[in-house]
């Protein structure tokens, strides 16, 4: 590689939409790009973005953005935060002479959730024109998404393979009032014939995924999708990020007691361990040589940068007096949780149960907890604090999350768990270093 691309290669650039609380904003700067325009609406995520070191810039604004901008020492510390509806930003057009090399970003998800109304492309909501808009006007080396898996549902399946062909050929205008349906048949047909420019055109690749197999101590599907410029000859292939973690390696550290020696101290730990082996499958025939799923208690004890910083116990005092624990920033206990039928909790001993936004509440038990002690308030369960819900979707410690709880709690369901994220912007890094390097 010239010395040219090396500099670059060491210099890369993001774009970040629909950030959000941050979650996939900060696995892209994790991985090593340098974030030129973070764009976000919610009055709340705006605030924990702030929080966090990111700079306020106005929407018209079309200088380039310049590094180390924004509070020293904060997370997001330099990254140029672009306030309100993505539909009000002119243009992106200021930034292709950036040459961006990913532009990342989880488009509104309640269209095609389970959890939401469901209306798909009727919903207003429905961002991805916006994503389909910004490839167009700023050319990025790459894309990644991440929405809901109920894209993949086959009520949505037609649309969903829309977006696909869209995201190849962003550069094939949609006629002005054509239905999504009379696009797709020029799209169509504009593959067929072979003829487009290859640097207007995207090789997209999508993979439904289970962020517990990528290290996150959470049952969460997602489909994700990665698309390259074409003209750059980006073998995704060669470095999509593979599962390195699997139920099978839980089960299995669970009967050769490697799981429960790091839990020796825990009080009452033999009894639970009898009440899961009970109710555990039978050990695997077959070793995947994978790592083991993280728990739940393995995140409150500590996992990757918070390892060794187990999360201190909450009292029941903690609960009724809605109060911290140990001094720790979202630590707070809260009264009130319940469990019935339907209505489930969280198992210390399972990867937790997928953290939802609540916009239309939670229904289904994924913010209680059960708890080793029986006799906890009477019942042996409490909600999850906040800060215990950041570590499931494996956000540091230090990040700030502002509003009240509710809101909190919203960003965080509708956030990109950190270490997905992380996982498919290093394998997006490679993929373009890989690249360049053959060029």
């Amino acid at each position: 590689m010239s010395d040219q691309g090396k500099q670059k290669s060491a210099n890369r650039t993001s774009v970040e939409l629909f950030a959000g609380g941050g979650g996939l904003a900060m696995a892209v700067h994790n991985a090593g790009f340098r974030p030129l325009l973070v764009n976000e609406f919610n009055k709340r995520a705006l605030e924990t973005l702030i929080e966090n070191g990111a700079k306020p810039r106005d929407p018209r604004d079309t200088s380039m953005p310049r590094p180390g901008e924004g509070h020293p020492g904060r997370r997001a510390a330099g990254w140029p935060l672009t306030p309100g509806d993505v539909r009000d930003i002119p243009s992106f057009e200021f930034l292709k002479d950036a040459e961006v090399d990913v532009l990342a970003g989880g488009p509104p998800c309640q269209p095609f959730s389970l959890g939401g109304v469901a209306k798909g492309t009727e919903d207003a909501r429905n961002m991805f024109p916006e994503m389909f808009r910004a490839i167009r006007e700023m050319r990025p080396k790459a894309v990644v998404c991440e929405n809901v898996r109920g894209l993949l549902r086959r009520s949505f399946e037609p649309y969903f393979q829309y977006i696909i062909r869209e995201m190849s050929l962003p550069f094939v205008r949609r006629a002005e009032g054509a239905t999504w349906e009379e696009h797709d048949r020029v799209l169509r047909g504009v593959l067929a014939s072979g003829d487009t420019d290859p640097s207007e055109r995207y090789d997209v690749a999508y993979m439904p995924v289970n962020a517990a197999d990528y290290g996150v101590p959470q049952i969460r599907h997602r489909v994700m999708i990665v698309a390259f410029r074409s003209d750059l000859g980006v073998d995704w292939d060669r470095h999509r990020p593979e599962p390195r973690f699997s139920e099978a390696a839980l089960i299995d550290s669970m009967h050769d007691g490697s799981y429960w020696k790091r839990y020796d101290d825990v009080q009452g730990i033999d009894a639970v361990r009898d009440r899961v082996m009970a109710n555990l499958p039978p050990v695997s025939l077959v070793p995947d040589d994978k790592e083991p799923w993280r728990t739940l208690r393995d995140a409150l004890a500590g996992i990757d940068e918070n390892e060794g910083r187990p999360l201190p116990p909450i009292e029941l005092e903690d609960v009724h007096g809605k109060r911290l624990a140990g001094h720790i920033p979202d630590h707070m206990g809260w009264p009130g949780a319940r469990v019935y039928t339907g209505h489930t909790p969280n198992e210390l001993d399972r990867p937790a149960k997928t953290v939802k936004a609540g916009v239309h509440g939670v229904p289904g038990g994924e913010s209680v907890l059960r708890l080793d002690d029986p006799t906890f308030d009477d019942t042996g369960y409490r909600y999850m604090t906040v800060r215990e819900t950041a570590r499931v979707m494996t956000f540091p410690d230090d990040w700030v999350l502002a509003g009240p709880r509710g809101e909190k709690m919203r960003q965080l369901g509708n956030a990109v768990p950190v270490k997905l994220g992380e996982a498919f912007a290093k394998a997006v890094r490679a993929a373009l270093d890989d690249a360049e390097r053959l060029t």
